[in-house]
């Protein structure tokens, strides 16, 4: 049975992003050391020891619902920097989320991130026809929204109490999204930042 988003290796100036495997774990276990991120409690980024639980649920997530989890390449360096992730995937009604995004602290800010959601939003609404791309970030996590407000993407709104983070915290998760209309816009923005 034939998958809507099959496995694929997206490839820029800066960045690769490769389909997720196990082989990547000690890896991906040092780029989360690159700023102890699994520190900040408003995100989920695996910790030592935890980076296999989370390629297990990611894989899963893939096998079972659909998703396609990628790991983050420095095309320069060559080192893995981070992971990120197409699912809540919808086919009947093409739409999708990225997500599960982390980068290790010394890419974060750079040309790297921006080419990434360039290459993911390109293949989603250009390849797989989306109608949609949401993402959704914790409340308290100012970073990460101004970052997806950057790409171009608008605020839809606020779900309070939408779950509980690791620390037992009620989770507030805001939702934006690009739209199919106005992908040519964000696709624009996202070439000239690249440019500069």
């Amino acid at each position: 049975m034939s998958r809507w988003i099959e496995p694929v290796t997206l490839e820029g100036e800066h960045v690769r992003l490769v389909p997720l495997t196990r082989e990547h774990e000690a890896a991906l276990t040092a780029a989360a050391s690159d700023g102890e991120l699994w520190k900040l409690w408003y995100t989920f980024v695996p910790a030592p020891g935890e980076t296999g639980a989370y390629i297990d649920t990611a894989l899963d997530m893939r096998d079972r619902l659909g998703a396609l989890p990628f790991t983050v390449i420095d095309k320069r360096s060559g080192d893995i920097v981070g992971s990120t992730r197409y699912f809540a995937v919808e086919e009947a009604n093409r739409r999708l989320e990225i997500g599960h995004t982390w980068y290790a602290k010394r890419v974060q800010k750079s040309a790297l991130n921006t080419e990434a959601k360039l290459l993911l939003l390109t293949h989603a609404f250009e390849k797989l026809n989306t109608i949609a791309v949401e993402f959704r970030t914790h409340f308290m996590n100012h970073a990460s929204r101004a970052a997806i407000a950057r790409l171009g993407a608008k605020q839809d709104g606020i779900l309070r109490n939408s779950g509980i983070s690791r620390n037992g915290a009620y989770r507030d998760t805001v939702v934006f999204s690009i739209i199919e209309s106005e992908w040519p816009a964000v696709r624009a923005n996202l070439q000239l930042r690249l440019d500069r």
